[in-house]
């Protein structure tokens, strides 16, 4: 199963780890862990490419990749993290949870 958690601040996405496979098809047929993974890489390549925000990330072999903006979240990532979770969310609601689980932790700010 894929594990999502999206990191909000204010309800505002800033961040997220994804860690798991969907497990729905064979090794290279897995449509699900297909659709999640062009997601998650592209949504990371646009705010890369498209955005002036400092994106951080990090990859493992496991499979387990974070990413969070460091910094204020401009607009136009802002969209685009919307979008990415709007298309997780279409694929739970197609394959449901036996397939892909979707959480959304917030973070508190720490104001010294």
């Amino acid at each position: 199963m894929i594990k999502a958690v999206f990191y909000t601040r204010d309800n505002d996405i800033f961040g997220l780890k994804i860690v798991g496979h969907a497990d729905y098809g064979c090794c290279g047929k897995d449509v699900v862990c297909a659709g999640v993974s062009a997601l998650v890489i592209n949504t990371v390549n646009s705010i890369e490419k498209f955005t002036l925000d400092k994106l951080i990330v990090k990859e493992y072999e496991s499979g387990l990749v974070k990413f969070k903006i460091a910094g204020p979240v401009s607009d136009s990532s802002r969209l685009l993290l919307k979008s990415l979770r709007l298309g997780l969310c279409d694929i739970y609601g197609e394959y449901g949870d036996k397939y892909i689980r979707i959480y959304f932790r917030e973070v508190k700010s720490c104001l010294r």
